[in-house]
């Protein structure tokens, strides 16, 4: 389970370092023809991360009922996100997958619901949950170097 982790982990290091070269202007534009941002796409991976892992378990979330319902599916960024919140962002970022790795050493997730993604992947357990998310996020990176080539 940690190599998976380390899936996650290591493409958010990558991205947190490739993105400090951009304003905070670049991180918040929306190009012509795209419906999100830089940020938003940091944002929603955390809470998409929050709510695979914690609230299909019923545990609690390490992030506030606002920042989830600010980047859960469906949404898109509605305002200028600021140095300080994107920030935070950043730093739920990396934080969230810290606990999330401390979480999985314990029995947290027993009972894990089984349901099935928009892609057709049904998920049974933690495990695949994580496996999952890897290839979630690895979707939103994909977005985030096509909204990069158009900002910065």
């Amino acid at each position: 389970m940690i190599q998976a982790i380390e899936l996650i982990l290591q493409p958010r290091l990558k991205i947190a370092e490739m993105l400090k070269q951009l304003t905070i202007e670049q991180l918040n534009t929306v190009p012509p023809g795209f419906n999100n941002n830089i940020v938003w796409n940091i944002g929603h991976m955390v809470t998409t991360q929050q709510g695979i892992c914690y609230k299909r378990v019923n545990q609690p979330i390490a992030i506030s009922d606002e920042f989830f319902d600010t980047f859960k599916p469906g949404t898109k960024p509605e305002r200028f996100f600021d140095a300080a919140e994107v920030e935070e962002i950043f730093s739920l970022f990396s934080s969230t997958l810290t606990l999330l790795e401390a979480d999985l050493k314990t029995d947290k997730f027993a009972g894990y619901p089984t349901w099935t993604t928009r892609f057709g992947f049904e998920v049974k357990s933690i495990e695949d949950a994580v496996a999952f998310i890897a290839f979630h996020e690895g979707m939103h990176i994909g977005a985030i170097g096509a909204l990069r080539r158009f900002v910065g």
